[in-house]
């Protein structure tokens, strides 16, 4: 009997990072249920070990701020799967601080956790799928990122960082076959959010013509769609907005 996985990424070997929680542990499960096999990474390796097992995956603790983790991430991944046919950029932090009250502290931290971890995962991805003629990037963005949040001065500027980088990156290498596109969720309910204000969320859900926050497995299937052949083979540079209607394009 047969029992190779078999679905939509069947064959595929994907890097998610920020795999632990959230909507990068729901992408997780939902390409492993189509016949991917994972490398599953995050900054909290106890996290990281109790998400939901697969039998395709790698779990690797990475601090993905530091470039020569991020490289030996990179390295360790392809010495145990061959190749990264898919990455999904997923890790991130939230803080909630007026632009009055913010150090440069959170500031940077929010810049380097958010932002540069995408540059430093595409960096030491792109030459490795360059080389095999193909590959898909999804970078998680945020809707903030395309309408900015009271209190999120922060959070939106990484998170638009996130969106013009992904159109850049995608002028730069659709040609060869490496296919770069952003997801923008609006509010999710993940763990992320329980920094925030409850006046803040009360006051964003109520704002929200669908009336409340999506759920992580509502977001996942996007980046399925992007992920997968024929769905995502003519998608390139683009944002996708799951966000409950906050911002409408």
């Amino acid at each position: 009997m047969n029992d190779e996985p078999t679905g939509a990424l069947a064959g595929r070997r994907c890097l998610i990072t920020g795999a632990a929680s959230g909507i990068g542990a729901a992408i997780a499960t939902a390409f492993d249920r189509a016949g991917a096999t994972l490398a599953l990474a995050d900054l909290d390796g106890d996290q990281l070990e109790r998400s939901a097992a697969s039998r395709n995956a790698s779990r690797h603790p990475v601090d993905l701020t530091d470039p020569p983790a991020v490289t030996a991430l990179v390295e360790d991944v392809l010495e145990q799967h061959g190749q990264i046919d898919v990455l999904v950029n997923c890790a991130g932090i939230l803080t909630e601080v007026p632009l009055i009250d913010m150090d440069l502290a959170t500031w940077q931290r929010m810049i380097d956790v958010d932002l540069t971890t995408v540059f430093l995962t595409c960096r030491a991805v792109v030459p490795h799928m360059l080389a095999a003629n193909g590959g898909r990037i999804i970078n998680i963005a945020s809707q903030l990122g395309q309408k900015g949040g009271s209190g999120l001065t922060h959070y939106s500027a990484a998170k638009a960082g996130v969106i013009g980088f992904t159109k850049a990156l995608a002028r730069e290498v659709s040609a060869r076959g490496v296919l770069v596109n952003a997801i923008a969720p609006g509010p999710i309910s993940t763990p992320m959010i329980d920094g925030l204000s409850q006046e803040w969320k009360s006051a964003k859900e109520a704002e929200l013509p669908l009336g409340r926050f999506g759920l992580p497995y509502e977001v996942a299937p996007t980046a399925l769609l992007l992920a997968s052949d024929p769905g995502g083979n003519l998608y390139t540079g683009q944002t996708l907005g799951p966000n409950s209607g906050d911002v409408m394009a």
